[in-house]
């Protein structure tokens, strides 16, 4: 079966690599062995050939001399039995030889060999071996010149039969016990010193594996970090701050989901709440007008009419708002981003709440910078935001108060603050009032509205890629500020 922890893959792949490198060792060695070996004894024995027409008469009266050569091959294979030697005539066929008879089996052999040995080509050279169809062996060679013009070459074979039998033995016992040695030492250290290595990495994962184990069985509750290490600067560190920074993340995104459940929870009970008394008012009085309609005076009925109505449109303004923010939440309705002049919406905004305040005996008035550039902006949006903040301003402003809307460049950008004289916010309120649902203890309010108005103010503002503040003191009234962007171009 094959390993599956990454420490047992680098353990196989390990002894692997150093069987193959064993193994590529003896027959490296075997190969530069037997080559500088054959260079050896080529090159001390260059001169054989000569020194065995020299010392030997082979030629009598200008033609070989059957006996004498004889004689020379039975001398010299007793003297060294590791050469042969060969009589050749000028084509390279085997006149004679010293081998025992029937173990020759060539008729010839190639003199190109004989010839670059003759010319003192660089060794080895490799000639024909007699006794075999395939096999070539270093050799000696020397030039015979006949009375009658012809040329025959003497040709010793360095490495006989007899020479070749013994070397192989000792080869085969001495170099098997040379690569078997090299090979299980450099195993065994090269394995020993691997396995130490590779322990010491794949700790450190075993770690963080660990690490990430524990994150998953705690189901992301618990915080964990990886020791970060300044020292390292590899991989495995790097993966290590990746971890970290997913488990911050993992964590962040547990932590809003529990406070967007929170949030869906009180969403749920607050909208309950606020849908359950318009719905059983409405159900009440039209329940009452259905029983006793003939009963009540026209004043009567115009009456529960009229609050019916109210009740009724209370629940619509609800719905839309919820609608509304729930649109926001999902943001799948892209912003219409477009340049537009922000004093003349703002006039526009303001001519529309102009007769309510007048009513409510509110001063409701504009102040603006005589140049404002051009803004970039969702205009339907942003409108929205302006007439959530003049409503919640005109419902906490008491007659003879006063509303302004202050419009004024601030750097790259247009601040906008709508501010009030009323009693406003206590200290209690301001970290929430923008939280949905959320009413202060301010009686103004009295249940009128649902706790939306600002919270989806907030999010448009944010949805422009700024923040909605507030500044008040108790006494003074109270101030919302955002900014939006110039517009350039």
């Amino acid at each position: 079966m094959f390993p599956r922890t990454l420490f047992a893959k680098l353990a196989l792949s390990l002894t692997l690599l150093l069987a193959g490198i064993g193994l590529m060792y003896v027959l490296l060695s075997t190969g530069i062995t037997r080559h500088y070996q054959q260079e050896f004894v080529q090159s001390l024995n260059r001169d054989l050939a000569a020194k065995l027409v020299i010392g030997r008469k082979l030629l009598k009266a200008g033609v070989l001399d059957k006996q004498a050569l004889k004689e020379t091959f039975h001398h010299y294979m007793m003297v060294n039995p590791d050469i042969e030697i060969y009589l050749l005539d000028k084509t390279g066929r085997i006149l004679s030889y010293s081998a025992d008879p029937g173990q020759v089996k060539r008729e010839s052999v190639d003199l190109a060999p004989v010839r670059a040995f003759l010319s003192g080509a660089a060794f080895p050279l490799l000639g024909d071996d007699p006794r075999s169809f395939t096999r070539r062996k270093v050799f000696s060679a020397a030039r015979l010149g006949l009375e009658n013009g012809s040329t025959a070459y003497l040709y010793v074979v360095l490495r006989g039969q007899e020479y070749e039998r013994i070397e192989q033995l000792f080869q085969n016992n001495f170099l098997l016990q040379l690569s078997g040695a090299a090979l299980l030492t450099s195993l065994v250290v090269g394995l020993l010193f691997g396995l130490i290595l590779f322990r010491l990495l794949t700790r450190r994962l075993n770690h963080l594996a660990g690490l990430m184990q524990g994150f998953s069985e705690s189901h992301f509750s618990e915080p964990v970090r990886w020791p970060l290490d300044p020292r390292r600067q590899d991989e495995i560190e790097s993966l290590g701050q990746s971890f970290n920074r997913m488990a911050e993340r993992i964590q962040e995104q547990i932590e809003t989901l529990k406070k967007q459940d929170k949030l869906r929870r009180e969403l749920v009970a607050n909208v309950s709440h606020d849908l359950r008394t318009p719905l059983a008012a409405l159900h009440g009085y039209i329940e009452t007008l259905q029983l006793k309609a003939d009963t009540f005076d026209a004043e009567t009925r115009s009456t529960y009419l009229q609050t019916a109505l109210q009740h009724s449109t209370r629940l619509t303004r609800l719905v839309d708002e919820l609608f509304e923010l729930a649109k926001l939440d999902a943001s799948d309705t892209p912003l219409q981003v477009e340049r537009f002049a922000l004093a003349e919406l703002a006039q526009d905004i303001i001519q529309k709440f102009r007769l309510q305040a007048e009513q409510q005996g509110i001063a409701l008035k504009i102040d603006s910078d005589d140049r404002l550039p051009f803004v970039e902006g969702d205009i339907a949006l942003i409108e929205r935001v302006l007439v959530n903040l003049i409503a919640n301003a005109l419902q906490h402003t008491p007659e003879g108060g006063c509303i302004t809307v202050s419009l004024h460049q601030e750097g790259d950008a247009v601040q906008v603050r709508v501010e009030d004289t009323g009693p406003g916010i206590p200290e209690k309120d301001r970290a929430r009032i923008f939280e949905r649902f959320y009413r202060g203890d301010n009686g103004a309010r009295s249940g009128q509205h649902a706790g939306l108005g600002l919270a989806i103010a907030q999010h448009i503002v944010r949805l422009h890629g700024g923040v909605l503040r507030v500044s008040s003191e108790a006494g003074k009234g109270a101030c919302f500020i955002f900014s939006l962007a110039q517009h350039y171009g």
